[in-house]
């Protein structure tokens, strides 16, 4: 199983610890006034979510995940769960909710990379933008403020005081902020 050393690891390397795969989400390296540099990790779990913080000496390497990405249409809302196809073999998976980070900026049809570690679905990555339509909001208003806004799935997100119910937005999935009309 090919490793990665602490010099090569970065926030969304994936790596094995007891058999299990995590993400990298912070990552610092500190070199004190003595002693060797070592690399500060806080690692999330891809199977239970659980965060974990490890410390690993300048030059350590751990194991890379054997984790596969697949590119899958989400379908719909099962309840706790959310049903995806893979668009060559139309295979459907169901992934738990709590299992996708910004699982409510989730719309029908929209392309996501489902991961599979050991061939069982473990996580899914959502596409850095989504285009939605707001169904919520106060009428439009001059000035620069920014005012709370719900999206057709759900999701709360705030945009500025000018934009109006019906209007497709722009959203960036990793801070969940509105970019600009669509």
């Amino acid at each position: 199983m090919p490793t990665i050393d602490t010099s090569k690891m970065r926030p969304g390397t994936r790596v094995e610890l007891d058999g299990e795969p995590f993400v990298i989400t912070q990552y610092q390296h500190v070199k004190p006034g003595k002693g060797g540099a070592f690399v500060r990790l806080k690692l999330k779990s891809l199977i239970s979510g659980s965060v974990l913080d490890r410390t690993l000496k300048g030059g350590d390497s751990l194991p890379q995940a054997d984790v596969a990405e697949r590119t899958m249409q989400y379908l719909y809302d099962d309840g706790e769960k959310r049903v995806f196809m893979d668009q060559e073999s139309y295979e459907q998976v169901e992934i738990a909710a709590d299992q996708i980070d910004g699982v409510d900026l989730l719309a029908e049809n929209c392309e996501v990379r489902v991961l599979l570690h050991n061939d069982r679905p473990v996580g899914v990555e959502l596409p850095n933008f989504v285009v939605l339509e707001i169904t919520e909001t106060d009428p439009p208003e001059k000035g620069g403020r920014l005012k709370p806004a719900t999206v057709e799935t759900g999701a709360q997100i705030q945009v500025p005081s000018f934009i109006d119910r019906g209007e497709r937005i722009k959203i960036d999935t990793r801070e969940r902020k509105y970019v600009e009309r669509a």
